[in-house]
């Protein structure tokens, strides 16, 4: 080879095409020295210390001001979603879902990044968003046509989306995005609205149910006012306006109450005393008897042998009292019953419309929210207590939640948070579940725990998706509750500060 200098052009070329070289190969690597980390995952789908260690590294200099990391993080956070979605393939279960609300704080640059990395680095590929709770919604305070106040109301922060954004950075994860709602549950900003005190659930004893809930945050309402259907429609469309992958109804039914008010033994006890809900009862009344009943029932709570005899006298035109769902054999019908052999089954069967008409108002609920969800073909879901639809003695679960009589279409999301130190409680209720579900429906249970170590007398989460994984591998998600537990230092930081 010829020891000859280079001439001048000779020598340009070279040192261009080796200043390229080396420009390009900073903006793929840019940590001299370090060889990305090849993500791996454990049996449950998590990635390893050292890749999630790399991604936080490269997050940190993005947001610092680090240009040239822009590329590496983004590529990382590709390989990482792929990876995922490949171990989520071949692992069960195959949709595995965390619940996720966030706060004023979280609008701040790199916050939504690093929550839903980290939902990414526990091995999610689904999130369960909280849009609605509380009596506040996650809609910017420039777009919020409905009656309830924005989550971030920080003066300069009117724009900002963190629903629109995280569904966003949700799915360049790989992550699909669900809107989670409260829904009868309204929150104590609605009872403080003008013209809405009606709308508000009543009981028989005088109570609204801002009353009967400890921390005084929940307010239900009564699923028959038509204001408050208007209200929460509203609210719904403009969510489906982001296009979410999916929308979950949670809060579908009534208070839960302490003590011996947990169980609904009289009709006093039901939320039936609010204006819209006595009239739509009173219109299921199919003669002037059957009317004239179900009122001195729900005024006194019970008829008497002296009741029946009156309402007899009132309308001797008519044969037996008639209401939605009361059959009457024809030969009872024409024949002449004395009054106190009448009144026990009256008096049960006026029961019995009392509670079927307070679930009844809960189903048609559920069934207007999730319309504009199934008009755009997008998934939609109840949330519920396995025993919250519970017969007990001759009384109800006071939450008087009929969710297997909830739509078929809709996704099941069971709470299975069983308290009793080992599996078998969280098991029984999912076996519960399962054995009302009509086959080919989507059932998912909700979990609560931690990864790694018990809870609140539960099980750790590896012990609990073990169990469920041995009795129902037929199931085809798992969701955890909640994001706050599985990094509680990190939640705790995010209640408390304020949009800069």
């Amino acid at each position: 080879m010829s020891n000859r200098p280079l001439n001048i052009a000779t020598s340009m070329f070279f040192w261009r095409r080796l200043f390229a070289t080396v420009f390009i190969s900073t903006l793929v690597t840019p940590y001299v020295g370090s060889q990305p980390v090849q993500a791996q995952v454990n049996q449950y789908c998590q990635l390893t210390s050292a890749a999630v260690k790399e991604k936080e590294k490269l997050r940190l200099s993005v947001f610092k001001g680090n240009q040239q990391a822009q590329y590496r993080y983004q590529q990382l956070i590709q390989q990482h979603a792929q990876t995922v979605k490949e171990c989520r393939n071949r692992t069960w279960p195959q949709v595995q879902a965390v619940w996720l609300r966030l706060y004023p704080c979280d609008a701040q640059p790199g916050a939504i990044e690093e929550i839903l990395d980290k939902i990414v680095n526990d091995g999610y590929n689904q999130v369960y968003l909280e849009v609605f709770y509380d009596g506040q919604v996650l809609l910017p305070a420039n777009s919020n046509p409905t009656i309830w106040p924005s989550v971030i109301r920080t003066k300069g922060a009117e724009n900002i989306d963190l629903f629109s954004a995280t569904i966003q950075k949700g799915r360049e994860r790989g992550l699909k995005v669900y809107a989670w709602m409260f829904t009868t549950n309204f929150g104590y900003t609605y009872a403080q609205m003008k013209n809405r005190a009606s709308a508000i659930a009543r009981n028989g004893k005088g109570q609204t149910s801002l009353y009967v809930v400890d921390n005084g945050s929940q307010v239900f309402v009564d699923p028959y006012n038509l204001q408050a259907k208007r209200d929460y429609y509203q609210m719904v469309t403009e969510v489906m306006r982001r296009r979410p992958d999916g929308i979950l109804f949670d809060y579908i039914r009534y208070p839960r109450q302490a003590g011996k008010n947990s169980i609904a033994t009289k009709v006093t006890d039901l939320w039936l005393y609010s204006p819209a809900t006595q009239k739509a009862l009173f219109e299921r009344a199919q003669n002037n008897k059957g009317l004239a009943l179900i009122q001195r029932f729900l005024r006194k709570g019970y008829v008497t042998v002296t009741d029946v005899a009156e309402v007899d006298r009132l309308y001797p035109q008519e044969g037996e009292p008639l209401w939605q769902g009361r059959v009457v054999p024809p030969m009872e019908q024409k024949a002449i019953i004395p009054a106190q052999d009448r009144q026990p089954l009256l008096q049960s069967q006026l029961w019995l419309l009392s509670v079927a008409h307070a679930m009844q108002g809960i189903l048609d609920f559920v069934t207007l929210a999730s319309y504009p969800a199934k008009q755009m073909n997008i998934p939609a879901g109840v949330v519920f207590f396995p025993g919250g639809n519970k017969n007990v003695g001759q009384g109800y679960d006071s939450r008087l939640q009929p969710w297997d009589r909830f739509p078929k279409s809709l996704e099941w999301h069971p709470m299975a948070y069983g308290k009793c130190g080992n599996v078998s409680c969280i098991v029984s209720q999912v076996q519960r579940v399962l054995s009302m579900a009509q086959p080919g429906m989507q059932v998912i249970p909700a979990l609560a725990g931690r990864w790694g170590k018990p809870i609140n007398d539960r099980p750790s989460l590896e012990a609990q998706m073990n169990s469920l994984r041995r009795f129902a591998p037929q199931l085809r998600g798992v969701s955890h509750f909640a994001y706050s537990w599985q990094h509680p230092e990190h939640d705790g930081d995010r209640k408390f500060c304020r949009v800069q």
